[in-house]
Parts: structure tokens; C-alpha cells; sequence
């Protein structure tokens, strides 16, 4: 008895922590599928090339989660040790490592726009309108980098309001000026996808603005003055640096084969490209799951990990998978029930249309898998096992997946469901994969002082 109720507050301390980012995810997924379906109103070249755009467009956005993964298991492993000094230098590091990260970007997508579209599909309408996105849409990195980097931290100190906060008003604000500027209300110019590009620029100067304010007003342990950004450790940084490359390598990889799996699939057509795109704007609802776990796990593991509370970190981890699988499956649940509902106000193709809710029923049946994946993943990256991450992430991604995938696609003449199927399938023998790692407990370990090549002297 007194085993449930220690449970049951256990779970309502994960809610608490994850439910505000969870919100925070929502309302940007809410959003995001509505800008998805103002852009559908454009037809099947316009959303595949925005869709096509931002595959690229995403690789650099995990190239900055893989930095911000490894700054967030440093930061909340000192802010459990109470180490104010390391907390600020490990933030330092992780706004240099993120414009190191996407500089390379934004310059790449100024100067070959027509090349990285090319990539994914040789429709030349497609192609035209993600070029169109894509040369403007690069811009964001400039000022999302930071405001990524800031929320990292927050939400690592265990702060997830104020995050929350920001982005419900950066998506509101995109909201309005893609609305404005894609159809050309209130006097704007109707300006299509390129309106989409703008809004979204709008939409993340406005929430840095916030965070700057906030962090400025505010007292974090992780605030740091501009002249002092550069002061890091040499310790520090190699330490950091041996955690980081890999999480950054595998996020890079695993994304860049989302994209190539993008790819494969877009041999089927553009309409498939278009369905994709709306199938992947709906489960995002849903997969806010994840960035709430992802957050809840820094807390109850990594941060009870920084208090060398090894036993009880480990025993929050294996709770922490039971909870996960629980509430996928209720969500998988609801997402096949929207399956029904959320492509018919779409502006395209019956093929489209069909494509969306075929996907997204085949993702309502795996969600218990990617959930479970997902949860081993940030357990291992809680306790800093970064080599086990890559492994079970863009490793299997490589090696399994985009082979299992690539073979079908050009070997046979399946349609885009076989493809598919075969490629969501290779998640089981994935699952037993990361489980296993996990099992080895290989990331039951404090990073704040239990080694000496991780303890960080200060005046080196």
C-alpha cells in the first residue's frame, strides 16, 4: 500500500514537471498545424516544398538538441551538486556550441538552396516553392539558437513556465503574421510560403525578446554576463565536449536519415510528399509527449544523479518507462481517432488526403513503441551513456533502418503503405535494442564528481 502511494506521488511529481512543457509543445504543435494548414490552402506543391524545406531545416534543429542534451545532463547534474560556477560556464559553452552548429546552415542554405531541395524531389514546381521558404526560413537559427539554449536551461533548473510562456507568444504571433502574409490580409501583401517564412522569423525574434527580458530580470544560476561568455574551463569543455559530440553526431545523423527516409518515400509522388507533411503536423500533437518526458527525466534522474542519489535515480528511471508506456498507449488511442478527422480540412488530393490518414493509423499502433524508445533514450542520456545513444538512435538508424528501407523502395514496386510499414517496423527489434542498454546501467553515474576525467577544476 505504502508502495502505491509512493508511486502515485512519484507520477504526480513527473505530471507537474512535464505537463508545462507538454502544454508548451502543444500549443506549438497546435499552431504548426495550423500554419500547415494555411499552407495546404496553397495546394500539393506548396506543402511538399515547405515539407521538403524543412527536412533540411530540421537537421540543424537536432544538430542543436544533441548540444543542448549534453549541456542540459551537465547543468542539471551541478545545479542538484549546488555548483553556481560550473552552471554558468556550462551554459556559456552550450550558446557557443549552438552557432557553431548552425553557422554552417545557413550558410550552406544561402548559397544552394536549389541543390538541398533537388535533393528531395525533382518536381520543379516543388523545388520552387521550398526555395522560395527555405532562403528565408534559415534566418530563424540566428535567433533560435540562443532562445533554445535558454530554454534548455530553464527547464534543466527544473523552471518550465517561463519557457512555456515565450513560445505561446512567439506561436501566436506566427500564427497572426502567417495568416496575414500568406493571403495578404489587412492590407499586406499575399506573399504564399515566402509570408510562412516571415511569420516564422517574426515569431522567434519575439520570443527571444521574452527570454532576454525574463533572464535578464530574473535571478537563474545559470545567468551570465556577455564579456564573460568565453570564460569556460579547459576541463570543462573537454568533458563537456566528450558527452556533447556524440549526442550532437547522433541527433545529426539521426535526422539527416529521417530526411533521406523523406527521400525514399517521395519517389511515390509529390502527393505523398503533401501527405507526409499533414500526417507529421497532426502527430505532433502527440509526440508532445516526449519533450514532456525528455524534461521530466532531467529532473527525476539526472538531477537526483548530480545528489549522488544513485539507488533512487535508478529506481525513478524504471518508473519512468512504466509511466511512459502507459499514457502512449492512451494517446496512441486518441491519435487514430483523429486520424478520421484532421486531413479532410486540408486543401489537397483525395491521394494526399488518404496518405495522411493511412500513416497516421499505422502511427497510432506504434506510438507504445516510439514512446518506450524515446524514454530508454533520455534515461541513457541522463546519466551521460552518450555512446549508448548513438548506438540505439542514428546507429540502428543507419545500419537497420535506411537500408531496410532503401532496398523497397528501389528493388520493388510497393506502394508508399509497404514502404512505410517497413520502415515503422524496424522499431521493435530498436525497442529491444534500447531496453537492453538500459539493463546494462552503464549511465548510473554522477558526472559531478564521481570521475576524475569529468571533475572540473576552476583554476586551471
Amino acid at each position: 500500500m505504502l508502495k502505491l502511494k509512493e508511486n502515485k506521488q512519484f507520477y504526480l511529481h513527473v505530471l507537474a514537471i512535464a505537463i508545462p512543457f507538454m502544454l508548451q509543445q502543444l500549443i506549438t504543435s497546435s499552431v504548426n498545424l495550423l500554419d500547415n494548414l494555411m499552407v495546404g490552402q496553397l495546394g500539393d506543391a506548396a506543402i511538399a516544398g515547405v515539407a521538403a524545406a524543412n527536412r533540411y531545416y530540421m537537421i540543424a534543429n537536432f544538430g542543436i538538441f544533441g548540444v543542448g542534451g549534453a549541456m542540459s545532463i551537465f547543468l542539471a547534474q551541478y545545479f542538484g551538486a549546488k555548483d553556481e560556477e560550473h552552471v554558468k560556464q556550462t551554459f556559456r559553452y552550450g550558446i557557443i556550441s549552438a552557432y557553431v552548429i548552425v553557422a554552417p546552415f545557413i550558410l550552406l542554405g544561402f548559397l544552394f538552396p536549389n541543390q538541398i531541395l533537388g535533393f528531395f524531389t525533382k518536381d520543379l514546381e516543388v523545388i520552387q516553392m521550398g526555395t522560395d521558404y527555405l532562403k528565408l526560413a534559415i534566418l530563424t537559427y540566428i535567433p533560435m539558437a540562443l532562445s533554445m539554449t535558454i530554454g534548455n536551461a530553464m527547464r534543466s533548473l527544473g523552471e518550465t513556465k517561463v519557457p512555456m510562456y515565450s513560445s505561446i507568444a512567439a506561436i501566436l504571433t506566427n500564427a497572426f503574421f502567417n495568416y496575414v502574409l500568406i493571403f495578404g490580409h489587412f492590407g499586406f501583401p499575399a506573399l504564399g510560403v515566402a509570408g510562412a517564412a516571415y511569420g516564422t522569423i517574426i515569431a522567434r525574434i519575439v520570443e527571444l525578446a521574452i527570454f532576454l527580458v525574463v533572464t535578464k530580470r530574473m535571478d537563474f544560476m545559470f545567468k551570465t554576463a556577455v564579456h564573460d561568455l568565453f570564460k569556460i574551463s579547459r576541463k570543462l569543455v573537454k568533458a563537456m565536449t566528450i558527452k556533447a559530440v556524440p549526442l550532437t553526431v547522433n541527433e545529426i545523423f539521426w535526422s539527416s536519415g529521417m530526411s533521406i527516409l523523406f527521400m525514399f518515400y517521395s519517389t511515390r509522388g509529390k502527393e505523398v510528399m503533401a501527405g507526409m507533411s499533414i500526417s507529421g503536423s497532426v502527430a505532433d500533437l502527440f509526440f508532445t509527449l516526449f519533450g514532456g518526458m525528455a524534461v521530466a527525466t532531467t529532473v527525476v534522474v539526472s538531477q537526483v544523479l548530480g545528489a549522488n542519489k544513485l539507488d533512487e535515480a535508478r529506481d525513478n528511471a524504471y518508473k519512468m518507462i512504466r509511466f511512459s508506456l502507459m499514457l502512449a498507449v492512451a494517446l496512441g488511442i486518441l491519435m487514430f481517432g483523429f486520424s478520421y478527422i484532421a486531413p479532410n480540412f486540408y486543401n489537397v488530393s483525395d491521394y494526399s488526403r488518404e496518405t495522411a490518414t493511412t500513416f497516421l493509423r499505422i502511427m497510432s499502433f506504434m506510438f507504445w513503441i516510439y514512446m518506450t524508445n524515446a524514454q530508454c533514450f533520455f534515461i541513457l542520456r541522463a546519466g551521460g551513456d552518450t555512446k549508448s545513444t548513438l548506438l540505439m538512435d542514428s546507429v540502428f538508424m543507419w545500419v537497420v533502418n535506411l537500408p531496410a528501407v532503401g532496398l523497397v523502395t528501389y528493388l520493388t514496386g510497393w506502394n508508399v503503405y509497404a514502404l512505410y510499414l517497413v520502415g515503422q517496423s524496424t522499431d521493435f527489434l530498436k525497442l529491444v535494442v534500447a531496453y537492453g542498454l538500459v539493463r546494462k546501467e552503464k549511465w548510473v553515474k554522477n558526472l559531478a564528481h564521481t570521475h576524475e576525467e569529468n571533475l572540473v577544476v576552476l583554476d586551471d
